[in-house]
């Protein structure tokens, strides 16, 4: 996968929720993450531009420590925050750098990358300065897309 811009185990079980592992900082009432221009089962050619949206926060850089804001995260082909073999330390710990979890670190609020033929699924998700989803998670569902 090539990142045409600069980018910088858990089963949920009985009653946990994502609100009980969240980080600590807090998350405004009515915060909302969103995609500005997909939806789910969208078709697309890559590249594929992603905008992103944000309701009720604003958007600063990584390290920046200023109530109700974070910066965005990409989860890409894996399942949803929280959920899958790291989900706990994703909520814990804060959200990894790796190819399926894509940082923007920087404020940024689009991407556009190159995604090969086929079913992608995305997920966007509010980080607070160190990484960590805000308590409640900021969060989208996740969409799924295909690409021609």
């Amino acid at each position: 996968m090539i990142f045409k811009t600069t980018l910088a185990a858990l089963g949920m079980t009985g009653a946990l929720t994502l609100a009980a592992f969240a980080g600590d900082t807090p998350a405004p009432e009515g915060a909302a993450v969103y995609f500005v221009n997909l939806e789910d089962g969208a078709t697309v050619s890559s590249p594929v531009t992603i905008v992103f949206g944000l309701e009720g926060m604003g958007v600063a850089p990584a390290g920046t420590e200023k109530d109700k804001t974070g910066h965005h995260h990409l989860l890409l082909n894996r399942p949803k925050l929280g959920e899958g073999p790291d989900g706990a330390d994703e909520l814990l710990y804060g959200i990894p750098a790796d190819d399926n979890h894509i940082h923007f670190g920087g404020g940024q609020t689009q991407v556009t990358i190159d995604l090969p033929a086929g079913t992608h699924t995305m997920q966007l998700v509010l980080g607070d300065l160190n990484h960590v989803p805000h308590d409640p998670p900021v969060m989208t569902e996740v969409i799924t897309v295909t690409v021609e």
